[in-house]
């Protein structure tokens, strides 16, 4: 019945806006035979409806039907925000209706017309940030702590022999890059006097805010973290001396540079990462015929897609950008993602409990992670010249 009302109500609004047209073809008696016809099934459903709410069961009370706000909670004491004032204010704005004298004394100033009901919209309105761009890029794995990856620094050389001669023996030394337990914890209290209205809400936004926080603090570790109670950055990792470039000025012969530093074997895979402002700089290059060096493609149906030189940008927020870099610091790197490895011994938990000191609810997040560079040959940093 609900849902024949609204259509009722819509119907009536679309007529009316059909006369304001004064459209010569419209049938003005048909018009009039509908809104009555309209206005008696109205009166006949709203019968219906005040006639099941005042039936009694055995003697006993009226039978009604617990309100209910948009959260799907039971309504807070606002007498704004009930049912039966939210459907008098409808029927006042809609037919003129006077309101009804017990929801007359919500009004608090005798030159005010009908107050407007209370509503809490079911959202919680949240700063945008760009996360889950390094994650889903680098290698992931989920043993158990202690995990221990061989390494090796020398590969045997084959060497031409003569006829009835040997080569040398060489031995193939390995080394271990060992992962750890770092704990990433995330916790957010809800006071236990938030609107009871605007829970479901903030519940929902919780949940999706924690899960944000703790991919944030795990690709921030990524690319910058110390090694010291959390992963090791890519940033962090020691390269070779030719494998740090530094970046004076934004041209081609910079680009080239980066490029030359990157060795041939690692060139496949690799990718820029950077602000979105250094990437601006780069993308601001011309070459003498005014032609941008840097291209970005736009496609009617796809994102931006940067590049550089045909290598693919990732714009990040956890690098600072070049005019905001300290001397000597990293502002930019070149690498190829999967030669990171991420371990996650003790995937996201989430809990909820109540301090008891202060009544909050809480609800928190926790995971066992550890991450490392091991394998730095397609690692090149982009440093600002120490005198700037």
């Amino acid at each position: 019945m609900e849902k024949r009302l609204r259509e009722i109500i819509e119907r009536r609004a679309a007529i009316r806006e059909e006369l304001e047209k004064r459209d010569e073809k419209l049938d003005l008696d048909a018009v009039k035979k509908e809104l009555e016809d309209l206005e008696a099934e109205e009166k006949e459903i709203r019968a219906r409806q005040e006639l099941a709410n005042n039936i009694a069961v055995g003697g006993g009370e009226p039978i009604k039907k617990p309100e209910e706000n948009r959260s799907g909670e039971p309504a807070a004491d606002d007498p704004l925000d009930s049912m039966e004032y939210r459907k008098a204010f409808m029927e006042y704005v809609t037919k003129g209706t006077d309101m009804p004298k017990e929801f007359r004394a919500n009004t608090l100033t005798s030159d005010a017309g009908v107050a407007i009901p209370t509503t809490t919209l079911n959202k919680v309105i949240d700063k945008l940030e760009a996360t889950g761009m390094i994650l889903p890029r680098v290698t992931r794995t989920a043993y158990k702590g202690g995990l221990r990856i061989p390494t090796s620094t020398v590969k045997p050389v084959a060497s031409w022999v003569g006829e009835g001669q040997t080569s040398t023996k060489q031995k193939k030394t390995t080394g271990f890059i060992e992962f750890a337990y770092y704990k990433l914890r995330c916790a957010v209290s809800v006071s236990l006097e938030t609107d009871t209205m605007a829970l479901s809400a903030f519940e929902a936004a919780l949940v999706n805010n924690i899960a944000q926080a703790m991919v944030k603090g795990i690709e921030q570790a990524i690319i910058s973290g110390s090694g010291s109670g959390q992963p090791t950055g890519i940033i962090t990792a020691t390269v070779p001396e030719d494998q740090e470039v530094e970046v004076a000025t934004f041209d081609y012969k910079t680009l080239q540079s980066i490029e030359d530093a990157i060795p041939v074997a690692y060139e496949n895979g690799g990718v820029y990462v950077m602000s979105k402002k250094t990437f601006g700089k780069f993308a601001g290059m011309v070459d003498n015929n005014k032609q941008p060096i840097a291209r970005v493609n736009y496609g009617l149906n796809n994102p931006t897609e940067r590049t550089l030189l045909g290598r693919p940008v990732i714009c990040c927020d956890y690098l600072p950008s070049y005019d905001a870099a300290e001397a000597g610091a990293v502002f930019a790197f070149v690498f190829r993602m999967e030669d990171y490895v991420l371990n996650t011994n003790y995937n996201i938990t989430m809990k909820q409990y109540e301090d008891n000191e202060t009544d909050d609810i809480v609800r928190k997040a926790i995971m066992l992670v550890d991450g490392k560079v091991v394998d730095n040959g397609s690692l090149v940093l982009l440093k600002k010249p120490a005198g700037n």
